[in-house]
């Protein structure tokens, strides 16, 4: 049976995390810090940390890793890009350079699998989600989270101008910056539906969906992702967490 609404998903909560998520680009320890241990409560109520093997894919410069780890957990990252790694001046201990469509995990490995605002950033999604499944222990949890592409942040940086399409956003984005985009669509920067994600939980023949639900809104709000079309643009940020069969 999958674990009540939680109650500590506020409208304080969520108002905290929208002002530390406006300032992403300028002050990212503030946001990260807070979304690190944000995480951490919100896995907590889907499977204990203490003593449990975490492996978090698209770890980043260790924001996750600090707090996964104070929470008890055995904490193995992993990222392929060498400049989010190196973010805060050199490599993270028990971070490794991998892709998350091709984890360097042996099958039915770790307690928990998790992931933080990575499917979109990776061409093959569902190769990723398959990864993240096979390398749970049976009766372990998969934990992600990612920003559907009609969501107001579904361009990154290049956002509202993704909603006239990827291509146009990351053209504008160039001649008014002098540069490329961070997140470019099509290299960096991809369209994931929460409908698509639904779809692939739902049928995973290997593991079973808990819980979808909209990471930054309160808890009384989670009946967005109920609801087709509007939760694309509505819900910001989806978290899935699924039970890996026996």
């Amino acid at each position: 049976m999958s674990p009540a609404v939680s109650h500590s998903a506020t409208l304080d909560r969520s108002v905290r995390l929208f002002k530390a998520f406006r300032n992403e680009q300028t002050d990212r320890d503030t946001f990260y810090r807070l979304l690190a241990d944000d995480s951490v409560s919100q896995v907590s109520e889907f499977a204990p940390l203490s003593g449990r093997t975490l492996l978090d894919v698209g770890g980043g410069p260790g924001y996750f890793s600090d707090a996964f780890r104070a929470a008890g957990a055995y904490y193995l990252g992993l990222d392929p890009d060498v400049g989010e790694l190196s973010a805060r001046g050199s490599y993270p201990p028990g971070m490794i350079r991998a892709s998350g469509t091709e984890l360097p995990v042996r099958t039915g490995a770790v307690d928990v699998c998790y992931s933080s605002n990575v499917l979109e950033h990776v061409d093959k999604p569902r190769k990723m989600l398959d990864e993240m499944v096979r390398v749970t222990k049976p009766g372990g949890t998969v934990f992600l989270s990612f920003t559907p592409w009609f969501s107001p942040w579904g361009g990154h940086e290049t956002s509202p101008w993704h909603f006239l399409g990827g291509h146009y956003a990351r053209r504008r984005f160039h001649a008014k910056n002098g540069h490329p985009p961070k997140n470019a669509f099509g290299e960096s920067l991809f369209a994931v539906s929460i409908g698509e994600a639904l779809q692939w939980a739902r049928t995973h023949p290997d593991a079973t969906l808990e819980r979808a639900l909209p990471r930054y809104h309160p808890w009384w709000a989670t009946w967005i992702v109920r609801v087709p079309v509007l939760r694309e643009v509505a819900s910001w940020n989806l978290v899935l967490v699924l039970r890996k069969n026996a």
